[in-house]
């Protein structure tokens, strides 16, 4: 039988570890096809690129894996990749320099690609370490974890429409995987006031991400915090069914 193809990418661009660390973790799975930013993109989230032109570069090829670097967006190496002919049978996104828990999703360039890869109808899995960006910072755990998901997905699929946040906490030895709802959380201070070389006010984004209260049992932070890597299914389709009712009214 042919092997499956993987799709590999990320938002802290090809040459960071975390995915050059996930890449080395799933020999052995099937053909690892990296497809990946020539620089970091954080924060993208589903941005495309649609005012210049976009260029790749094949780097590396070695048996079943290849590595391109493309100038774009993670969604945008995503798209590319499928429009020049790569049929994966699942995407993974990461390992990201950085957790992606909570509300994250929505900002993330590595869970933007993922989303893209649901969108087109691939298994798609988002991966992160709470590391809070540290160039070298141990991802032997996030790789096995992350390794054991995607072994499950390859094996049994998602649901249409379904993809998958994986978080997994900067301890050594992490407790296991537990299945987490998101957690209701926003970011606070978010700015912080600097000077540039004139003296004119700067903003850099900063900023930390608080659960509300009262805190409810099953959320990934919680988990994250007990020392458990969480995993959230995720929906493509954000419809409130239950308000859907409600708003009949402006029908009549």
């Amino acid at each position: 039988m042919d092997k499956p193809v993987i799709l590999i990418t990320n938002d802290d661009g090809v040459n960071a570890k975390g995915i050059r660390e996930l890449t080395k973790s799933l020999k052995g799975l099937g053909k690892l096809i990296v497809f990946a930013p020539d620089g970091p993109r954080s924060g993208m989230s589903g941005a495309i690129t649609s005012t210049t032109p976009l260029t790749f570069e094949l780097l590396e090829q070695d048996g079943d894996m290849t590595v391109y670097s493309c100038s774009g967006t993670p969604v945008d190496c995503v798209k590319l990749a499928i429009h020049l002919g790569i049929k994966p049978d699942l995407l993974a996104s990461g390992i990201n320099h950085g957790g992606n828990m909570s509300v994250c999703v929505h900002y993330s360039g590595t869970m933007g690609a993922a989303i893209e890869g649901c969108i087109m109808d691939i298994p798609s899995v988002g991966l992160s370490l709470t590391c809070d960006g540290e160039k070298n910072a141990d991802f032997s755990e996030s790789c096995r974890l992350g390794r054991a998901v995607i072994d499950y997905v390859l094996k049994e699929g998602l649901p249409q429409g379904t993809y998958l946040n994986l978080n997994v906490p900067n301890i050594p030895q992490v407790k296991g995987i537990k299945v987490c709802r998101q957690a209701d959380a926003r970011f606070t201070d978010e700015y912080d006031l600097k000077e540039d070389a004139e003296g004119k006010p700067v903003y850099w984004l900063t900023g930390s991400l608080h659960e509300r209260r009262p805190i409810r049992p099953g959320s990934d932070i919680v988990a994250l915090n007990e020392g458990y890597a969480s995993l959230v299914p995720c929906k493509i389709d954000v419809t409130d069914y239950a308000y859907m009712e409600k708003l009949e009214i402006l029908t009549k």
